[in-house]
C-alpha cells in the first residue's frame, strides 16, 4: 500500500462568508451531507475523521475532533487533528491516506470548518505570538511578512507591479468563483493594488488575506473501495512531503528560503514529476510575496527571478501556468481552515470548475504554509501532488 493507492472521491464547499449566519457544526453537517450524497456512502461507513487544527473556532479545544465526531454522529476508528497551520489541509489528506493504508480506517472524512469571524473566542492560552513577538511590537502576520518582504527586497529587489499582477490575476479568478466571498468579488487593477493603504510597510491591504467563515471537506478511501462503490471519477494523491522548522538549528538564516526547497523535491520525486510537468499550481497565499518565494523554491524559476517569472508568465486559468484558479485565499477569503486551494485543485482535476476550468487537467500541485516564527521563514512547508484517475 502507498499514498497513491488512495482516492479523493468527493469534495464539498460552502460559500465563503465575511461572517457566517450559521453555527460551525451546522456548516459541517451541510458538508458531510453533500459528501455522502455525492458518493453514496452512508454515515455509518465513515470510520475516519481528520480535522484541521487551524481554526479560530476550535483551535483551543484539545477535543475538537472528538467533539465534532459526536456532533456529526460519527463512530470512527481513526480520529485526528492536524496542527501544522496552513499546511493542515494538505496534511490531512496525507494523514487520512496513511491511516487507510495502515488499516486504521477505510473511509475517511477530512473536515475543514471555521467560524472564527462569527465567534472568535480568543482562547490561546499559550500562544507563540503573545509570548514572543507581540511584546516587541510585531503584531501579527502582516508585520512578519513585512519583514520577509523587506528581506527579499534587500537581496533581490521587489517589483510592485509584478505583485499587482498576482493580485489582479487571483481577483479575476475569484470573480468567476461563485463560492468566493461576495465582498471580494470586485474587479481590481494594478493601480488599485499600488494605491491600496499600507498595513505594515511594505505590506499593502491588497497584499493581505482576509479572515472569513466557511467550511469544506473531502472523502478519501482506497481506489479499490471506490471502484467497488461504483465511483468512476476521483483524484489520486501521488506525492506528499512537509518540512517543519527549516534551518531551525542555525542562528542566522536567509529569510527568503523556506522548507519548500526540501518538501518540493521529495513530493515531486515521489510523484515522479519534474517541475516542468506541473499543469496547474495552487500555492498557499496569505500574502502575495509568499507566492513569489514559492515559485522560486519549487524551481519554476531561480532564486531572485520570481518577479520576472510573474511578469513574463500567463498565470490565468487559461494561461501556461494556471495559478490559484479559484481566487486563492487573498481574493476568495481565508476560510474553512485554509483549505480553499486544495478544494479548488480537486475541483479542477474533476473538470467541475465551470467558466474558469483549466484545459489541461493532467495534474495539480498544492502547497501549504504553516505558522509564522520570528527571524526566519514560515515554520512549516508542505507540497501535495494530485492527478485525476481519468
Amino acid at each position: 500500500m502507498s499514498l497513491r493507492d488512495n482516492a479523493i472521491v468527493a469534495y464539498a464547499e460552502t460559500k465563503v462568508m465575511k461572517k457566517s449566519d450559521r453555527d460551525v457544526w451546522v456548516l459541517m453537517g451541510e458538508i458531510l451531507e453533500s459528501l455522502l450524497d455525492k458518493t453514496g456512502f452512508e454515515s455509518k461507513e465513515i470510520d475516519g475523521l481528520v480535522m484541521s487544527g487551524l481554526t479560530g473556532t476550535g483551535g483551543a479545544s484539545m477535543f475538537w475532533a472528538q467533539s465534532t465526531a459526536d456532533m456529526l454522529g460519527l463512530e470512527v476508528g481513526f480520529c485526528e487533528q492536524v496542527h501544522t497551520g496552513g499546511c493542515s489541509a494538505a496534511g490531512a489528506v496525507a494523514r487520512a491516506a496513511a491511516a487507510i493504508d495502515a488499516g486504521m480506517c477505510e473511509v475517511a472524512v477530512c473536515m475543514f470548518a471555521d467560524t472564527h469571524v462569527r465567534e472568535h473566542n480568543g482562547r490561546n492560552d499559550r500562544n507563540y505570538r503573545r509570548d514572543w513577538t507581540d511584546p516587541y511590537g510585531l503584531l501579527g502576520p502582516p508585520g512578519a511578512f513585512g519583514l520577509l518582504q523587506r528581506g527579499y527586497d534587500a537581496k533581490y529587489g521587489v517589483d510592485l507591479r509584478a505583485l499587482g499582477k498576482l493580485a489582479v490575476t487571483q481577483r479575476n479568478h475569484a470573480i468567476m468563483n461563485e463560492n468566493a466571498c461576495e465582498e471580494l468579488r470586485v474587479p481590481i487593477t494594478i493601480e488599485d493594488y499600488l494605491n491600496s493603504r499600507m498595513i505594515a510597510d511594505p505590506i499593502r491591504l491588497l497584499d493581505c488575506v482576509m479572515l472569513a467563515d466557511g467550511a469544506a471537506g473531502l472523502i478519501l478511501t482506497s481506489q479499490k473501495r471506490a471502484k467497488e462503490k461504483g465511483i468512476k471519477k476521483y483524484v489520486i494523491p501521488l506525492g506528499y512531503a512537509e518540512r517543519t522548522n527549516f534551518l531551525g538549528g542555525e542562528g542566522l538564516v536567509d529569510v527568503t528560503r523556506s522548507g519548500h526547497e526540501v518538501a518540493a523535491k521529495k513530493a515531486l520525486a515521489t510523484a515522479g514529476w519534474n517541475i516542468k510537468d506541473v499543469r496547474s499550481f495552487h500555492p498557499y497565499d496569505d500574502f502575495l510575496i509568499a507566492l513569489v518565494i514559492q515559485l522560486e523554491a519549487f524551481g519554476f524559476c531561480k532564486p531572485g527571478e520570481g518577479m520576472a517569472f510573474v511578469r513574463d508568465t500567463d498565470l490565468s486559468y487559461k494561461g501556461t501556468l494556471p495559478l490559484n484558479t479559484g481566487g486563492g485565499q487573498i481574493s476568495a477569503g481565508q476560510a474553512a481552515c485554509s483549505s480553499h486551494n486544495l478544494i479548488e485543485a480537486v475541483r479542477q482535476l474533476m473538470g467541475e470548475a465551470g467558466q474558469r476550468q483549466v484545459k489541461d487537467t493532467t495534474n495539480a500541485l498544492v502547497t501549504g504554509i504553516g505558522w509564522i516564527n520570528y527571524g526566519r521563514n514560515w515554520g512549516t512547508s508542505a507540497a501535495l501532488c494530485l492527478v485525476p484517475n481519468q
